[in-house]
């Protein structure tokens, strides 16, 4: 008598063995109620199972039969007749879609115990994989951003089955990914143009590992590997417009450029000095004002929470920051966007950016970083190309050079310098270094100005 359930949806195939025969399964998904198990076919030898399997997977992810024709006629021409013929309704049913449900279904295994995860066992290291400093030479890290608008999903599952792709099993895919479109774009992500998308960004990073610099080998090390990309000039040009009170600043007015009478010609001429230019205050301005607004909006969601513990791999400035920071509460957090917003203000009054503390310091710092990124993939015709130009343009160098009484709080992000930041350490004495604790970033230096404290926050 035929079943009166309702067809359901195969999601993966599996491989049961024992002793005397293997059993290959689907795992079916339901409108209501939980997954099952439906047998599919029973053979006595396992690598029949095993390709049954990956040809089942491939024919679920295709919704194609062709693909394998030749494959499954060498399968079954091995296999008995009636486990063959399994197989065969079998392709036909995962190229439909959809499964008609049998009785005697058989429930899903709950997930092993996370105590039994054999994964606690693994070591801390390849057994014969080299450490940094283990190697000769230097060490290039490049890392890569793409970003691919699926526009066919068949398309692009067809071509990653044909590179020989098969999906995660379902139990591994996320609900947001049933077909698993992220393991067939990461491997087509070789070719200059991955079927059945549109290319919308690709970007490259690379960095000279070094030890000194606390760096290891990703297969040693002990954090994440992170890297960070750049934002893409729309975003950031857009939050510049909303952040800003009023509107940009005129930086030709603000910081007029002067030619000295030499013309460059005599190297010993005492006023042919860098000058800050009305480009290079309004690249070094617009990081600023950027900055302070992700460091505002990563204060709202961090709270107090420890930086390590919190949730999301998006943060824009503190996980920039050195680690001893990450403990700051809400309150630091917003004292800091402060500072970005602080220096900000110096130059649209005409001024150079004028660190009075600590944060300050790392503030510029991080804003001198992010600075050259914004003239990237500008239009030619926006407000910044319309400034005028000069040879000392862009002089990054010099801005770090020239910006800071010195670069002590830089030392904070090498794990050779733990501990300098404590007055009482003996390298922070010798050095001259002062007070870098968390709790004393925002006390003024003795020889600058102290900002206005009714000044308030921006947000």
């Amino acid at each position: 008598m035929p079943s009166s359930l309702p067809a359901a949806r195969a999601i993966d195939f599996l491989c049961e063995h024992t002793s005397s025969k293997s059993r290959v399964m689907a795992l079916l998904a339901h409108d209501t109620g939980p997954s099952s198990l439906n047998a599919v076919l029973t053979c006595k030898d396992p690598d029949h199972a095993f390709e049954a399997v990956a040809l089942l997977r491939r024919v679920l992810a295709r919704r194609d039969v062709t693909a394998i024709d030749d494959e499954l006629n060498a399968l079954t021409a091995e296999m008995p007749d009636a486990p063959a013929g399994s197989l065969r309704q079998a392709v036909l049913q995962a190229a439909s879609g959809t499964w008609p449900t049998q009785p005697g279904t058989l429930l899903v295994v709950p997930d092993q115990d996370p105590s039994e995860d054999e994964t606690l066992n693994v070591p801390s290291g390849p057994a014969e994989h080299p450490r940094l400093k283990d190697l000769p030479g230097k060490v290039v890290r490049i890392a890569h951003l793409y970003e691919f608008h699926v526009t066919d999903e068949d398309a692009l599952l067809r071509a990653a089955v044909d590179r020989g792709w098969e999906p995660l099993p379902a139990s591994e895919r996320g609900d947001d990914d049933p077909r698993d479109l992220i393991g067939a774009v990461m491997t087509l992500t070789e070719d200059p143009d991955v079927a059945g998308t549109q290319t919308l960004e690709e970007q490259s990073s690379a960095e000279l590992l070094s030890v000194e610099d606390g760096d290891e080998l990703a297969d040693w090390s002990a954090a994440p590997i992170v890297t960070r990309f750049t934002h893409g000039w729309r975003l950031r040009s857009r939050r510049t417009r909303s952040a800003a009170q009023d509107q940009t600043p005129n930086f030709a007015a603000l910081f007029p450029t002067r030619d000295c009478p030499c013309k460059g010609e005599d190297e010993d001429c005492e006023d042919c000095v860098w000058q800050l230019t009305p480009r290079t205050a309004d690249l070094l301005h617009t990081a600023l004002v950027v900055l302070a607004d992700q460091a505002y909006d990563d204060a709202q969601h961090l709270g107090d929470q420890f930086l390590a513990d919190a949730d999301s791999s998006t943060w824009g400035v503190f996980d920039r920051m050195p680690p001893l920071t990450w403990t700051a509460d809400h309150r630091w957090r917003r004292r800091m966007a402060r500072a970005f917003d602080d220096l900000a203000a110096d130059l649209a009054r005409g001024n150079w950016p004028n660190p009075n503390c600590t944060a300050e310091e790392m503030a510029l710092h991080l804003a001198i970083e992010d600075a050259p990124t914004y003239l990237e993939d500008r239009p030619a015709e926006d407000d910044h190309n319309a400034l005028p130009e000069h040879e000392d343009d862009y002089g990054w160098d010099s801005c770090s050079d020239l910006m800071f009484q010195d670069h002590d709080v830089l030392m904070l992000f090498h794990s050779k310098s733990t501990g300098i930041e404590d007055p009482d350490h003996p390298a922070n004495q010798f050095l001259g270094v002062g007070d870098l604790r968390e709790a004393a970033w925002f006390d003024p230096f003795d020889n600058r100005g102290i900002r206005d404290p009714r000044r308030g926050f921006r947000r």
